[in-house]
């Protein structure tokens, strides 16, 4: 089965292309981009050396599904989604932080926590809390977006000291992140799943604070499944969750955690193929929808031809 593992178009008006750790991104006339939702995977911020296959298309369309659904309470970048792995957009100027919110004590923030650190980017966490506990409210933990390398935490009073971010933006991107995660909370839990937490970039564009990249997909996610969380997490017991957590979790048990000399395990087919199947089936559970996988022959060739079509009208 054929995957996406980079492209390379010389589109009409392509001014830069950068190629993420997952997508690529083309930015046309300095005013839209392009952005290619590839089935590249990405861990302790390695990309891993094989795709997975319909990453990119639940990815891009699970990112589609939730800026449709969250514009009424914030302006996002997107205009158009010509081909099941791409979206078209507005170009803003990025902020460089990442805005992390947390409404459950798991992941990263549970390995700091049981290393006896109590406060995460200038948030005091209250003692005594366990695994997977749920914060009396969620909690804002900045990371700086680092160009290459590993992202750092950092406190909101930084961010603003350094000049990373003005006051007045920062106090906006906060009032949507909390808005954001109060929504996907809401439409997580009528599908019978929690969302743990979830990570939001923003950007400028004319004076205005603007959301910008994927939101509330497995790649910038974590989700538990409700039903039998209570129980599990009053035994102690690992979440069934729906993120990319188990594919750290693998990496982890195989002895990579993305450090100088260590080497990433093999992927198998088959383990491809799970990953596969969680992420398709985190899309059907969070939209309510059947995945209906796009052909995966050609498919650049196919991906080139709907992104030409898309710019031709766009630029009538």
């Amino acid at each position: 089965m054929e995957t996406l593992l980079k492209t390379n178009f010389n589109l009409p008006g392509q001014t830069a292309v950068y190629h993420g750790k997952v997508r690529d991104v083309y930015t046309i006339n300095d005013d839209l981009l392009a952005m290619v939702a590839t089935d590249r995977i990405s861990a302790f911020d390695v990309i891993l050396p094989k795709g997975i296959p319909f990453k990119g298309q639940v990815i891009n369309q699970i990112a589609a599904y939730f800026l449709q659904s969250t514009a009424d309470i914030v302006p996002n970048w997107r205009l158009a989604d010509p081909d099941p792995m791409v979206t078209v957009g507005y170009r803003c100027e990025g902020f460089p932080v990442e805005m992390i919110i947390r409404g459950y004590l798991t992941g990263s923030a549970w390995r700091e926590y049981a290393a006896g650190n109590r406060v995460l980017c200038g948030v005091t966490l209250p003692e005594g809390m366990k695994e997977n506990q749920k914060f009396p409210e969620p909690i804002i933990t900045p990371t700086t977006k680092a160009a290459e390398g590993h992202d750092e935490n950092i406190s909101r009073e930084e961010i603003i000291a350094q000049g990373l971010v003005s006051e007045e933006d920062y106090r906006q991107m906060e009032d949507y992140t909390r808005k954001l995660f109060a929504r996907g909370s809401e439409m997580a839990a009528e599908k019978g799943l929690i969302l743990v937490d979830t990570k939001y970039e923003f950007g400028k564009r004319d004076g205005k604070v603007i959301l910008i990249d994927e939101i509330h997909t497995p790649d910038s996610s974590r989700y538990f499944y409700a039903e039998g969380y209570q129980e599990r997490f009053e035994k102690g017991e690992a979440q069934r969750q729906l993120s990319k957590e188990f594919v750290r979790q693998w990496l982890i048990d195989h002895g990579f955690m993305g450090k100088e000399g260590q080497t990433v395990p093999e992927m198998t087919p088959e383990f491809c193929q799970e990953v596969s199947q969680r992420y398709i089936e985190l899309y059907e559970h969070i939209t309510g929808l059947k995945f209906q996988p796009a052909a995966s022959d050609n498919l650049e060739k196919r991906i080139e031809k709907n992104l030409l079509d898309c710019l031709d009208n766009l630029a009538e």
